[in-house]
């Protein structure tokens, strides 16, 4: 019962759909109920983390921080599942979103982050409308590690306080202010606080070792800290911080919130527009590569487009609803998979799970020590940063070394606004480069590449006075300045120039703006110049410019030999 999608066939086609058409059993569904309660149980321990992160304690809303967690997890799970193009996917909120959320609520306020998430939302939508699901995943490494390892130092730096104990006020936004504040705060840490940190950090790293795979190790810290504080009295003798003290007894509410409309003015929009951006691009990048890891884990394939409709769908929701911004989570995806999911309908049953335990449960959730869900965000953060990539930057090329520590810094050091917003300008010096030196430009009877006999150049006569040059691979922005160059080294112009280009299966305006300039020069100095070998994209584009007529459209050859009878016809006037 695979159910893959077929991009050819259809515009936006939810992947329950076609899994449920294609004979879904008893079977199925019981081993998606196991794998959505796992999963489930092992995204609420996370979730209440990752809404105390992401809303700073003192802000207005209408719910609590932990409550935004768990809600966005039950609407945006619900609907990424069924609307989405993954078969694996669980949604909710991530970590990768913490620094931006934070950056927008202290700038905006709580309504600037619910226009800044649909907005994101309507910009994932279009993403998906537009066919870019393909485009998101060429994201160059350097620009995604950095900002990922980035993003978890500054989830280390928000959390160091709960995870030590320090209440001396709200801290610094900023990383080099916090680092400060921390220090200078240092010698009023608590112990007990750390100890119980500590001790919830262990258990995370170490439970799978004990081979208990359907008891999630973050669920048996939160609930070993939990009665630890309860049993000894830790709450109150010892200053330990529960999610009760904190956000007061009824933090998280027995039922699904109201619904709150975020009110918005077009200066609103202008301004988190940037942010906005981010957190789209965040929510592909992140979503997809999810999507990616759990294909490769079952040999499946999903449908990136889709992907993006549906968690920008999340995202438009999730916030009338008090929600965070929504992606898929690869933590919980992989998760779902290695639990024998088999289709989006495990992750309904992980929104259903977390919805019955805030029915059931809601109040047990005040005595959970924060320092307990701090533990569980730090461990998050040690997973999720490219530690060991940074211990191999002095062997990367210096480009991509540069571009991963210019997006780390900025990340940490700045905001992730303009981390994601100079990163994806370096992709695309970085792209320019590649191109650039991917492409070649070589005069005479070069070898290299494997050629038919009638495109070849070796053991043929070139008459004298025509110069022939062979372009390789993509003939695009980053590459046309080789052909300028190239022609710029020769003394005397030619009478006849001959391009061949039956290794170049794409072309872009800049070549052929390129090629015009030549063309032109050629003229100049009397000259005409041949195309040879021309696919179809080259092709058409020439046709479509005008070009073909520019040059003559005798000029443009099917293969080399074609192009020297040609030049030999040019020559005899």
């Amino acid at each position: 019962m695979n159910g893959k999608p077929d991009p050819t066939n259809h515009f936006f086609a939810p992947r329950i759909l076609a899994v449920l058409s294609r004979g879904y059993g008893r079977g199925d569904l019981g081993s998606d109920l196991v794998a959505g309660f796992t999963v489930g149980m092992i995204a609420l321990p996370l979730v209440l983390a990752l809404g105390i992160a992401s809303v700073p304690a003192g802000t207005q809303t209408p719910l609590s921080a932990p409550a935004m967690g768990v809600i966005t997890a039950i609407i945006a799970g619900l609907l990424i599942s069924l609307l989405g193009g993954s078969r694996f996917q669980i949604g909710g909120p991530a970590a990768a979103f913490v620094p931006v959320v934070l950056l927008v609520i202290e700038q905006h306020g709580f309504g600037g982050l619910m226009l800044a998430t649909v907005m994101a939302g309507i910009i994932l939508v279009i993403m998906g409308l537009a066919r870019l699901g393909a485009v998101i995943k060429f994201v160059p490494w350097p620009v995604t590690g950095g900002i990922t390892t980035g993003i978890a130092v500054s989830i280390l730096a928000t959390q160091a306080g709960d995870l030590l104990g320090i209440h001396a006020g709200p801290p610094p936004r900023a990383f080099p202010e916090r680092v400060q504040w921390l220090w200078e705060n240092l010698p009023h840490a608590n112990p007990v606080n750390l100890a119980i940190s500590a001790g919830c950090v262990a258990i995370i790293f170490f439970w799978p070792r004990l081979g208990i795979k359907n008891i999630p190790g973050p669920v048996v810290a939160v609930l070993a800290a939990t009665l630890v504080v309860l049993v000894a009295g830790l709450q109150q003798g010892f200053d330990v911080a529960t999610i009760g003290e904190k956000y007061g007894a009824d933090a998280i509410p027995p039922s699904l919130p109201s619904l709150h409309w975020p009110g918005f003015t077009w200066s609103q929009v202008r301004d988190l527009i940037g942010s906005a951006t981010a957190i789209a691009l965040l929510g592909a990048t992140g979503s997809l590569l999810s999507a990616t890891v759990a294909d490769g884990m079952t040999d499946d394939s999903h449908d990136s487009n889709t992907e993006l409709i549906a968690q920008g769908v999340a995202n438009i929701v999730c916030p009338f609803f008090c929600g965070l911004p929504a992606a898929g989570a690869l933590v919980r995806t992989s998760a779902n998979v290695a639990n024998g999911a088999r289709s989006p309908v495990s992750g309904i049953v992980h929104s259903g799970t977390l919805l019955l335990v805030i029915l059931l449960f809601s109040k047990g959730a005040a005595f959970v020590p924060v320092a307990a869900l701090s533990a569980v965000l730090v461990a998050v953060a040690f997973r999720m940063g490219e530690w060991h990539e940074m211990t191999r930057l002095a062997r990367m090329p210096r480009s991509d070394a540069a571009v991963f520590l210019a997006t780390f810094a900025l990340t940490v050091i700045f905001d992730l606004v303009i981390a994601v917003e100079v990163g994806m300008v370096l992709a695309a010096i970085l792209f320019v480069k590649r191109v650039s030196q991917s492409t070649e430009v070589s005069r005479g009877t070069e070898d290299g590449v494997p050629e038919t006999p009638e495109q070849t150049a070796r053991g043929k006569i070139i008459p004298k006075g025509v110069f022939a040059y062979r372009v390789s691979s993509p003939f695009l922005f980053g590459a046309a300045e080789k052909m300028e160059d190239a022609l710029k080294g020769v003394n005397k112009m030619p009478e006849v120039l001959i391009l061949r280009l039956h290794l170049v299966g794409e072309m872009d305006a800049t070549a052929l703006n390129t090629l015009e300039s030549i063309t032109e020069r050629m003229r100049k100095h009397g000259g005409a110049v041949i195309l040879s070998g021309l696919h179809r994209q080259p092709l058409d584009m020439l046709l479509s410019s005008g070009f073909a007529e520019v040059i003559g459209r005798k000029n443009l050859c099917a293969h080399f030999d074609a192009a020297l009878a040609r030049a030999r016809e040019i020559l005899r006037g």
